[in-house]
């Protein structure tokens, strides 16, 4: 029975690490670029749009549709940073437990 209550007690301390990482989330912005550095966004933690940025000669064309694709490409970049980002974190939180791939926390 000693095992089960070892294992029950790191799972809690797993999930008080994991509410604190969330908070961590918070404060964690990743920047995806597009065209070569001439559209920027920012996400947070959460995956939510801080900021856009365009460069001004981007609009010497009149290819609305090139601009729009950028922009959907610097945020499926930051995007993708901060899937990075939390995965790390998590391979931090979770120490030598072997967890299996596409395993979600909290439970």
């Amino acid at each position: 029975m000693k095992n089960l209550s070892d294992m029950l007690k790191k799972a809690q301390e797993m999930q008080a690490k994991m509410g604190d990482m969330q908070a961590e989330l918070d404060h964690v912005e990743v920047e995806g670029t597009a065209g070569a550095g001439m559209v920027k966004v920012v996400l947070s933690g959460k995956g939510d749009m801080k900021s856009v940025s365009l460069d001004p000669s981007i609009f010497s064309s009149e290819d609305k549709e090139v601009v729009e694709d950028l922009i959907v490409a610097a945020h499926n970049q930051a995007k993708a940073k901060v899937a990075d980002a939390a995965a790390e974190k998590m391979k931090d939180l979770t120490g030598g437990l072997d967890l299996p791939p596409g395993f979600k926390m909290p439970f």
